[in-house]
């Protein structure tokens, strides 16, 4: 029974390792800090409330794969393998900006398998992951809900929508150019096929969920109260398709609640405070894509917001700073792991691919923002 229990907690941990670390780190800091009234200032309720609302929508278009034959449609319109890898990375790159970086790789991934597979071109598989990971990670840096960092620093600053879109256009449109002439230089221009799978949409729920979504985009751009959207939402999936409710993202929830905590905390620690304002002061921008190759974007988002009120450069840091390492980003680690399912004894070759093409891109977008600023 013991060993059992152990052999359950073990496979809990390594599937949702963010989350755990997360709560060592907040628990951690409780001994410097110890719980009082103050905690309760910690979370941001709107932040929780519109990335539950989103997950849980798109959740529930995923089981009807209203993405999935959307993307299907995009593809079997190309012919070659260039312009066909382009689209599904295109297709990513705007699903990040709509329905979240992590949810729109657990979209598309398997639809660029699947692709690559049935028409022979399982050579491409490698770097059309890659592709398609740094796509999510950049592609959802243009919209407030686009990354869960964004929602949080979007709603922590109180940035204005037009103001938000402004700061970000500069690195999307050079994030477009560099994956777009990636993909021209490195896939060549082969014939491809790609077979309709006849998927059918059931009409009722297609228009039910897509009204929801567009409630929980209006929630995110605060057109609603967010607490309307958490008693509609939740009530009308519950009836329709409770399955999707039960598979919305809880681990990333708990990340952001144990993460508030910890960020919190540390922003009471005084030592720790000065040590990173002066570091912010020098350089917000490089701390902060520094910051993220260490733990990750989304808690260097919550955390580095306690000490800087340069939420133009931490934005940027926290976007770019997805690219780089496997754990610069939580959804980096999804592809990560879908790839290796389907190709057990290419980890490593993998890990390279992945290493070069990022690195490149969090090199050249940090030096242009530097610059820019």
């Amino acid at each position: 029974m013991k060993e059992f229990f152990l052999e359950n907690l073990y496979i809990f941990i390594k599937k949702n390792f963010m989350m755990f670390a997360a709560f060592l780190a907040a628990l951690t800091t409780c001994f410097f800090v110890p719980p009082d009234k103050k905690y309760l200032d910690y979370f941001d309720l709107k932040t929780l409330t519109c990335l539950f609302c989103v997950l849980a929508v798109v959740c529930a278009l995923k089981n009807i794969r209203f993405f999935y034959m959307l993307a299907e449609k995009i593809v079997r319109c190309f012919k070659t393998a260039r312009i066909a890898i382009l689209a599904l990375v295109y297709i990513t790159f705007i699903g990040s900006m709509l329905i979240a970086n992590d949810m729109a790789l657990l979209t598309f991934l398997p639809l660029g398998f699947y692709m690559l597979r049935n028409t022979g071109k399982e050579k491409y598989m490698a770097f059309t992951f890659v592709m398609q990971n740094i796509a999510a990670n950049l592609g959802g840096m243009l919209t407030p809900f686009g990354n869960p960092q964004n929602l949080y620093l979007y709603s922590f600053f109180k940035i204005p929508t037009l103001e938000f879109m402004g700061i970000m256009l500069i690195p999307f449109v050079l994030a477009i150019i560099l994956i777009t002439l990636c993909c021209l230089v490195f896939v060549k221009n082969e014939p491809l096929e790609c077979q309709d799978s006849g998927i059918k949409l059931p009409a009722r729920k297609t228009l039910m969920f897509l009204a929801l979504f567009a409630l929980s985009i209006a929630i995110v751009f605060r057109g609603i109260p967010y607490w309307i959207g958490l008693i509609i939402i939740p009530i009308v999936i519950f009836f329709v398709d409770r399955k999707a409710l039960y598979m919305v993202d809880y681990p990333l929830l708990f990340t952001f609640v144990f993460f508030f905590i910890f960020a919190g905390n540390m922003g009471r620690i005084e030592v720790i405070k000065s040590f990173f304002s002066m570091l912010l002061d020098k350089s917000t921008l490089i701390f902060g894509v520094l910051s993220c190759q260490c733990i990750s974007n989304v808690p260097s988002a919550i955390l580095l917001s306690q000490f800087t009120d340069n939420y133009r450069e931490l934005l940027w840091a926290v976007n770019i700073g997805g690219a780089g390492t496997l754990i610069a980003s939580l959804a980096s680690l999804i592809t990560f792991s879908e790839y290796t399912r389907h190709n057990p004894g290419k980890t490593w070759y993998y890990i390279k691919i992945f290493t070069a093409f990022n690195f490149f891109f969090v090199i050249v977008l940090t030096a242009v923002m530097y610059f820019v600023k």
